[in-house]
């Protein structure tokens, strides 16, 4: 967000892994996560997104508690990180439970978009929401920059859609457009009003603790909020402060006259302060227990602190060390974005896995796995002195430094992907792609709620269509497994962790929403008028074994269709699948693609009535049910079933499980996606007997 470092910046386009364009600060916020009986949670989010509160805390946090009825939150943020703001907003968007968020004092930048992933958001009437555009700086070649400000770009429509998922259609493009070129401060009423905010409750007293100290950055405070911080001693006054009048009563009520810290206090604080830079020393050097004598220096040194200890080890780990693939009149030239070293190793990798070409010029074509986590530390300057297989292995995994397990996350995503796209399944070819966004239950619209157009007379005016609640319902679920990258692995070089395990994981993935698309047809669910899908009152269900007489009645069953109700209209759905056990295959394939009827004479002339009428499926799944019922279906788009993803993503995705381990990657491999039968007109079964 604006005066917010973006640290997608650095990783993307910045030339040293060492760079980076967080700022470096102690914690100074409140986050905590309590459970109570029949499932509530209550959630505080006080601080700064992305460093006092983060998305993999939240998901952590969320998963240890179990079955989560109602989130219950309460913010007072002046934002922070845009992608792990993002991160957190998806999270509890996604939650399957009831939500809602108070906004004790302000939700500015980056959490403004984080409140709009509740169902509910409540503001006391002297809170303030603050919404403006993202930014961040980066270096780098010309392209490097446009390709900097495309992905600024993105990360603003993302936040965007936030805001206007969660308004309902009261907020325009131009509005948020507006909003989004300077700071813009919504009071709890103007937030209600554009349905930012769902309610109003009295004015709350605003404590003393307030630390928004980015809120100095922003601009167009309100004058009100202003002279609180001001009088909090949070932010300079820049103008005079305004008379305790212009707060509301409680507020100003609550606005304590400052104070001197006492020497007790001053001394409370240097051992707190000591106490934390001691624990961030010791867990800089964790793992490395052969610097007990520098970690013991750095201790005694009141001016280090965890972050320069890490500077230490990491020179101290260096010396005496060699890059391993600077070889002698050679030059790794690799195209991306300025990392040798990370491209080069995944360009390696990519290639073995059997997703790209072998680059020739590629200077660590012969290296096995082992030796690319070795690169990933070496050739950027980090010693491995000292550290035996596994613990080598384990820091390419966890190094700052390192991108070997992104690269490996990679391979694995693309071997996920091939083995989806290579999957044997049919079930795109007569169901509906659908999107949702998110997991609440949705209604689709069926064919019975249209008739004809009315007509519109002269000057008069058009009517609205009033639609029913008959729709059929739809809903997301999440299916996934996990699987493990791990150090032994690397070390024997076993490339299916990467590429055969992964592509039978997608391929599963795919099944899995086979099995729900032909469990439908077999499962004959009921419908919104409570009646099964196929249903002699439905006019979609006959019988008899395959013949061109009985397909012949089977697609005028679906042909002669209506939308019902009192001004039926005919819909003239075609049939274009015929769905068939193995078994009748061979049998059906004869009937459609023969010229004449079977047993007649073929100089008769009697031509084949249904003749190419409809192309034949072959699906094992319908035999495990019956090896004598077939269906016809309409062609894809029309009303049969709805296979939906969460915002529109119809691919499964690989995603880390919190955290990495010393022992490797723990992934997963996930999708979420709803499948339901739309409407009883587009398919047609016959019992086959």
């Amino acid at each position: 967000m604006k005066k917010t470092q973006l640290a997608l910046a650095a990783a993307m386009i910045m030339p040293s892994a060492s760079v980076s364009l967080t700022e470096s600060k102690e914690k100074r916020g409140t986050y905590s996560m309590k459970g109570a009986a029949n499932g509530v949670v209550e959630l505080i989010l006080y601080g700064d997104v992305g460093w006092d509160f983060t998305a993999k805390q939240i998901a952590t946090d969320l998963r240890a508690m179990g079955k989560v009825s109602q989130i219950k939150a309460y913010i007072q943020s002046g934002g922070g990180d845009v992608m792990d703001g993002m991160a957190i907003y998806n999270i509890l968007a996604r939650w399957p439970c009831q939500k809602s968020i108070c906004i004790e004092s302000v939700a500015a930048s980056m959490a403004s978009v984080i409140c709009m992933a509740f169902d509910t958001v409540i503001m006391p009437s002297n809170a303030f929401l603050m919404i403006h555009s993202n930014w961040g700086g980066a270096v780098g070649t010309a392209e490097d920059l446009r390709e900097y400000a495309d992905l600024l770009d993105k990360w603003r429509s993302s936040m965007g859609k936030a805001y206007q998922d969660k308004a309902g259609g009261k907020l325009s493009d131009e509005q948020l457009a507006k909003f989004f070129k300077e700071d813009t401060w919504l009071s709890a009423q103007e937030a209600v009003d554009l349905g930012l905010a769902d309610e109003v409750i009295e004015p709350m007293q605003m404590a003393a603790s307030i630390n928004f100290k980015r809120l100095k950055d922003f601009n167009n405070m309100p004058k009100a909020l202003q002279t609180l911080l001001a009088q909090q001693g949070n932010i300079g006054a820049t103008n005079t402060p305004a008379p305790a009048a212009t707060i509301s009563p409680a507020s100003a009520a609550s606005v304590p006259v400052p104070t001197a810290p006492s020497q007790a206090d001053i001394q409370a604080a240097a051992i707190t302060f000591n106490a934390e830079r001691i624990s961030g020393i010791n867990a800089a050097f964790a793992t490395f227990p052969q610097l007990a004598e520098l970690k013991n220096s750095c201790i005694a040194d009141a001016t280090i602190n965890a972050d320069k200890a890490k500077d230490m080890i990491l020179a101290k780990l260096g010396e005496g060390t060699t890059p391993a693939a600077a070889q002698p009149n050679s030059v790794i030239i690799h195209a991306g974005n300025g990392n040798i070293v990370g491209d080069s190793i995944r360009a390696h990798v990519m290639s073995r896995a059997g997703h790209a070409q072998i680059e020739k010029d590629n200077a660590y074509t012969s290296y096995n796995l082992k030796e690319l986590a070795r690169a990933s530390l070496a050739d950027r300057g980090i010693g491995i002195a000292g550290l035996n297989q596994m613990q080598m292995v384990g820091l390419a995994f966890t190094h700052s430094s390192s991108d070997f397990g992104n690269i490996l996350l990679d391979v694995a995503n693309k071997s996920v992907l091939k083995g989806w796209e290579q999957a044997n399944e049919t079930f795109e070819r007569f169901t509906r792609k659908g999107q949702l966004s998110d997991f609440k239950v949705s209604k689709r619209v069926g064919l019975e709620e249209f008739g004809s157009l009315r007509q519109v007379r002269e000057g008069a005016e058009y009517k609205y269509v009033t639609l029913g609640d008959k729709g059929a319902d739809i809903a997301l679920a999440t299916y996934g497994e996990i699987f493990s990258i791990t150090r032994q692995a690397i070390i024997n070089d076993d490339m299916n962790m990467l590429s055969m395990i992964p592509m039978k994981m997608g391929a599963a993935a795919k099944a899995t929403i086979g099995d729900l698309v032909f469990a439908i047809l077999t499962g004959n669910p009921k419908m919104a008028d409570g009646k099964t899908l196929f249903h002699a009152d439905h006019g979609n269900l006959g019988s008899g074994a395959p013949s061109a007489e009985v397909l012949g009645v089977l697609a005028e069953l679906m042909e002669s269709q209506t939308t019902g109700g009192k001004d039926p209209r005919a819909l003239n759905i075609m049939p274009e699948f015929v769905l068939c056990p193995p078994n009748l295959k061979r049998t059906l394939t004869q009937i459609i693609k023969s010229s004449s009827v079977k047993g007649a004479d073929v100089n008769a002339g009697i031509a084949n009535p249904v003749q190419d009428f409809a192309e034949v499926i072959s699906e094992a799944r319908l035999k495990a049910d019956s090896d004598k019922a077939y269906y016809l279906a309409a062609g894809q788009g029309n009303d049969t079933i709805e296979v939906a993803y969460l915002d529109g993503i119809d691919t499964p995705y690989i995603e880390q499980q919190q955290g990495f381990t010393s022992d490797g990657i723990a992934t997963k491999v996930r999708i979420d996606a709803g499948v339901a039968p739309l409407d009883h007109r587009g398919l047609v079964k016959s019992t086959g007997v």
